[in-house]
């Protein structure tokens, strides 16, 4: 009786070991799938109020409007709606960027830029027409791109945001003013002024002043210029004072009579902004637009510390975080999604990536 009974414990025993070892597994496998499916699974929706976003995705740049994207939501609980402006040949690879990746459950409407609108209003010039980058004049339309919203963020696709989007979004506009810029002779980017191409932070480095219809505007050559990388634009005053008309008329112009200067070293989406906005614009919190990354001696130009502490980075110039000589291309690379079709690899050095 006694080794009957002995014998019922341990097989008692067992099967309670048993079943905590099944349960054990089937916990962990629980929580594998969980960590598996988290990033194609169903957030909850973000609440409050809307903060229109709009960035450009040129086919052989959507890394970066991916990573720039993926900055911005991680960044921020805030109700973000993107507005992202493309060419047609570029949509479908976007699509599968954004669906198949932990970027699913972002919020977004893909819209066409027409390079038709720029008939006229840039030069023919071989030459200079092969710079013309289409969607970089994108940020003239943003009403039209935008029509539901008061106002709204413009973003270049080569930046990283580290702070919340919300609190940019709120940036005080003063009466009457359709859009903020950082200024070039702002504290934070004064080290980062532009050397060897002209007086690239007021205005005499983007505008002929030798030229007639500039003349007669009276705007003094030495007035500090703004960087049109990041815009908030107070979209109601943008159309009751029809900017994107006057945007249009000086770029027409300049088809006609080189307004630009022969300087120039930044995009020629510069210019007309200069004159249109000229003394008619607020400002952004210099922390909110930390330039000249991607120009020659940018690491030396900032420090780790001061990167980190920055609330939003751009790589405005020659080298661009994704390729193999930028500076500070480990801070976009926290950010960066990998493609799943394969086509775009940043290009890194002592790797195999290509």
């Amino acid at each position: 009786m006694t080794l009957r009974r002995v014998n019922v414990v341990i097989l008692v025993l067992l099967a309670v070991a048993f079943l905590i070892i099944v349960q054990r597994n089937l916990l962990s496998l629980s929580d594998f799938l969980r960590k598996e499916n988290s990033d194609l699974r169903p957030e909850t929706v973000r609440k409050g109020e809307e903060i229109p976003v709009l960035i450009t995705a040129a086919e052989d740049r959507l890394g970066a409007v991916v990573a720039a994207m993926n900055s911005v939501y991680q960044n921020s609980k805030a109700n973000v709606a993107f507005t992202i402006v493309t060419l047609n040949d570029t949509v479908d690879h976007l699509k599968v960027w954004l669906s198949k990746t932990k970027l699913n459950n972002i919020n977004y409407k893909i819209v066409i830029f027409e390079p038709e609108l720029l008939n006229g209003k840039v030069s023919k010039d071989p030459q200079t027409f092969e710079a013309v980058k289409p969607l970089t004049f994108a940020r003239f339309y943003l009403p039209v791109y935008i029509p539901e919203a008061e106002k709204a963020i413009y973003l270049d696709d080569d930046v990283i945001v580290q702070g919340d989007i919300q609190e940019l979004y709120e940036t005080s506009l003063k009466p009457g003013h359709a859009a903020a810029f950082s200024d070039d002779c702002d504290s934070a980017s004064a080290k980062g002024i532009v050397r060897g191409a002209g007086n690239q932070n007021n205005y005499i480095g983007f505008l002929d002043f030798k030229k007639e219809a500039i003349k007669k505007l009276g705007m003094r050559a030495n007035t500090c210029s703004f960087n049109p990388g990041v815009i908030i634009a107070n979209l109601t005053e943008w159309r009751n004072q029809n900017i994107t008309r006057q945007l249009e008329h000086w770029m027409q112009l300049n088809t006609q009579h080189e307004l630009y200067s022969k300087t120039l070293a930044e995009s020629i989406t510069t210019p007309p902004l200069l004159i249109v906005f000229y003394k008619r614009h607020s400002a952004i919190d210099p922390m909110w637009h930390i330039r000249h990354l991607g120009t020659t001696g940018a690491g030396n130009r900032y420090s780790p510390q001061f990167v980190k502490a920055a609330k939003l980075l751009h790589w405005n110039g020659h080298y661009k975080p994704w390729g193999r000589t930028s500076s500070f291309s480990d801070v976009w690379d926290k950010w960066f999604v990998p493609d799943p079709t394969g086509k775009f690899h940043p290009v890194r050095r002592h790797t195999g990536d290509k």
